[in-house]
């Protein structure tokens, strides 16, 4: 049978009439280039089998630029950062270097980024530079069997998005709670409406019973439980929603839409500011953290190495599972960001350098946890396992109080709960927009003219799907939603990596980036 042969844009007839060629369906570089032959000679039948393949290769300069590109080298950089620097630096990377072994833990760390993260992070932003489409499209490109990987990424980013925008509330619910109560924060004492007769602070001389066993709360913990979420006795009692909390989320999701809404690519120096700031906080903390009374004893539960614990199996999997989830690799973001590179950029410095900013936000991030968990437990005349916590016990526990013993609380309080908003709010338009990319460039006749109203649909259906995490039963259904994505991603990663790696071949992926 004889086919056309496309050489990025110029129609060619082949020369054996016998001889099938490849319709290659990656984005057309004009004009031709001899470089461009020699990527598309080194193309595999793999492409070849795409459905649509024709149409995709016959693509013209018009629709390269309907669907857009970074304006600038460094926008594509500081999107990568935004989509891998992300609360789990904060709050996740701590909690399972002390878990792990301590300094050993970075061993298991270290060799997951070297064999795992690194290369996997470069290859699925190279791949999806290099065939212009998002993640959806992506496995079924280079390997059509597996065309049902891309759908089920697209689902579960989808609930990982609404999910993800639920911790943005809390953040925001926070952030707006110290301005509305200065000069004071609102979880400092116990004369509150939500406090019960056992809430007690730090120094009071109590003594609460409560049948026969001491039955004591800080005003932190029930700032947190009575008042944020407001949790029921059980998962039977859904109570209402938290009219507060869905403002919170109507806000977060707005904040997500005016930034992707053209595209993440026209977002311009926004993605360069929630890139960047985070770390002039960290930074502001990290000076106030490690002069903190006991900072030296938290530092030493953080780095002292466990030898011993490297010889079972969960630091490995803490460690590999860190890394999937801090580099974002399985959520189609990075190829749905690498897609709107030009064809030649250099992604392997970018991806290289975003794994490494990655990597020493997470020491930052554990240097400031530990010294502050070292004064909290210096304060408690307690150990500092004794006051370790994980996930949002450690930014919403944890954080708040230690603000507490800092001069100019209030002032903490507000740096601190900017940084995480930042945080969350640059992985969330991230990965809503990798979701948009990925079902637009699946069904690019359909969508691409109504892209905006498509985005805006999405948000709010995301929206209107999180309004249970916002009921009362909220601490219920949160981690279960979180654990089954984890698990799921893993499964999927496989055989994306094996589609990309095995069926389309490292080898021609070496030669065509």
């Amino acid at each position: 049978m004889s086919e056309k042969m496309y050489y990025w844009g110029e129609e060619k007839e082949p020369v054996d009439p016998d001889e099938t060629f490849i319709e290659f369906s990656a984005k057309p570089v004009q004009p031709l280039r001899a470089e461009a032959e020699m990527l598309t000679a080194a193309v595999t039948p793999a492409v070849s089998s795409v459905p649509g393949g024709s149409e995709s290769a016959a693509a013209t300069d018009d629709s390269e630029e309907e669907r857009g590109g970074w304006g600038n080298k460094l926008d594509f950089l500081f999107s990568c950062i935004s989509v891998s620097v992300g609360l789990g630096n904060v709050w996740r990377f701590p909690y399972l270097c002390y878990k792990n072994g301590g300094g050993a833990f970075l061993v298991t760390y270290g060799i997951a980024m070297i064999f795992c993260g690194i290369p996997i992070f470069f290859q699925e932003v190279a791949v999806g530079q290099y065939l212009g489409a998002g993640g959806m499209t992506l496995v079924g490109q280079l390997c059509p069997i597996l065309q049902g990987v891309g759908y089920a990424t697209m689902t579960i980013v989808f609930f990982l998005d609404i999910y993800y925008c639920i911790i943005i509330a809390w953040t925001i619910f926070y952030l707006i709670a110290t301005f509305v109560r200065l000069p004071g924060l609102p979880w400092e004492n116990c004369d509150n409406w939500w406090n019960s007769p056992n809430c007690f602070t730090r120094g009071m001389n109590v003594s609460i019973v409560h049948n026969h066993t001491n039955h004591t709360i800080t005003p932190v913990e029930e700032y947190w439980e009575k008042r944020v979420l407001q949790i029921t006795d059980g998962i039977d009692d859904v109570g209402g929603i938290q009219w507060e909390l869905f403002g919170c989320l109507i806000l977060g999701w707005g904040l997500v839409y005016l930034i992707i809404w053209r595209g993440l690519h026209a977002s311009g120096k926004i993605i360069w500011f929630t890139a960047l700031f985070p770390y002039a906080v960290l930074f502001v903390l990290l000076l106030r953290s490690v002069t903190l009374d006991g900072a030296g004893d938290g530092l030493l539960y953080y780095i002292t190495p466990r030898w011993e614990e490297l010889l079972g199996p969960g630091p490995w999997i803490d460690g590999a599972t860190q890394i999937f989830f801090a580099y974002s690799i399985g959520t189609g973001a990075l190829p749905a960001l690498g897609s709107y590179n030009k064809f030649h950029h250099n992604c392997y410095k970018d991806a290289l350098i975003t794994c490494v900013v990655n990597t020493m936000t997470c020491l930052l991030a554990g240097v400031v946890s530990f010294s502050i968990l070292g004064h909290i437990a210096l304060e408690q005349g307690t150990e500092v396992s004794d006051v370790v916590k994980s996930g949002p016990g450690l930014v919403f526990l944890t954080y708040p109080e230690v603000v507490l013993k800092l001069p100019g609380a209030p002032a903490w309080a507000a740096i601190f709960f900017s940084m995480l908003v930042i945080l969350g709010i640059d992985s969330e338009f991230c990965i809503v927009e990798s979701f948009v990319t990925g079902m637009v460039d699946n069904w690019p006749e359909v969508l691409r003219p109504h892209r905006r109203k498509f985005t805006f649909g999405m948000c709010v259906v995301m929206m209107a799907l999180g309004i249970p995490m916002i009921t009362h039963i909220i601490c219920y259904i949160k981690d279960i939603t979180f654990l089954g994505g984890g698990r799921l991603m893993w499964v999927l990663l496989f055989p994306k990596t094996i589609a990309i790696s095995w069926r389309f071949g490292a080898q021609e992926i070496y030669r065509l980036v």
